[in-house]
């Protein structure tokens, strides 16, 4: 099982990182998590296309974890040449969201289906939302839900993925919590949005300062992934983007707390979980 960091950007527009996204491959499938800005560019440059993703994961509904969902409904609909049904799993109001989403291209789907003869469907999303448990499970791959803390944000939830013992968890937006402990429980690949306290609130603005209460900092990331014996965190979302040459100084006040694997992730890093027999 391997993750790529699709894109380890903030909200903002950043020339070297897109969007908040991650892909997990497993079992010969593929799933991604968030579809944050320029998230098809990045899945491309992995290597794979959206005809090739079993199914979307969204933590939250956020407008940087989902700037280009939008992207992945029209793609994954005029990219097949039969019917297909585009699979999402997210928390509670992710109906509600993708509902909006469809109502919002409907012009766009009309045109096309006016233009192409080919085309003769229109878009199909078959949504799951869930809270805590089971999420998805197919394979030999087994994808559980917990909840997660990003309030006023809510609900939010990340996602543990297992498939033959190996295990990596795709946190999302969340400051520590029970439902993000139980998540890490044991894990080989821990994946986490993070900011630098120090490099935020060194910022003069107010609107950054406040985003310190619902993201969790290096340190809490660091004690989080020591209370789970994780083996390897992986930081993205980098918040603010690290300046070059100061990634080193982001592991370190990790490894304060966490004595396994630290990984500053660019866009497109790959770590793998290794299988286990036990």
């Amino acid at each position: 099982m391997k993750v790529t960091t699709l894109g380890t950007g903030w909200p903002l527009p950043d020339a070297a990182r897109a969007g908040a996204s991650n892909l997990v491959e497993a079992g010969g499938q593929r799933f991604l998590v968030d579809t944050g800005r320029g998230v098809l560019m990045r899945l491309a440059a992995a290597g794979a296309g959206m005809g090739q993703v079993t199914a979307v994961f969204l933590t939250h509904l956020h407008s940087d974890h989902v700037n280009d969902f939008n992207d992945v409904v029209t793609t994954s609909w005029i990219g097949q040449f039969t019917p297909g049904v585009l699979k999402v799993i997210g928390p509670t109001g992710t109906q509600r969201f993708v509902d909006a989403t469809l109502a919002m291209l409907e012009d766009d789907i009309c045109w096309r289906l006016d233009h192409h003869a080919d085309l003769t469907w229109r878009p199909e999303v078959e949504v799951t939302e869930v809270t805590d448990g089971v999420a998805f499970e197919a394979d030999g791959v087994r994808v559980l839900a917990a909840p997660t803390e990003h309030k006023p944000v809510h609900p939010t939830v990340g996602y543990r993925f297992e498939h033959e013992g190996a295990v990596v968890v795709c946190a999302g937006d969340t400051v520590p919590c029970d439902g993000l402990d139980r998540l890490c429980a044991g894990a080989d690949v821990y994946v986490q949005t993070v900011c630098r306290r120090s490099a935020v609130e060194a910022i003069p603005s107010p609107r950054l300062q406040d985003i310190l209460d619902y993201h969790s900092d290096l340190v809490q990331v660091g004690q989080t992934a020591a209370r789970g014996g994780v083996g390897t965190v992986v930081l993205t979302h980098l918040i603010p983007p690290p300046a070059p040459g100061t990634e080193a100084e982001w592991a370190a006040e990790v490894a304060e707390h966490f004595a396994g694997t630290i990984v500053v992730a660019d866009d497109l890093t790959v770590v793998e979980a290794p299988l286990r027999s036990d």
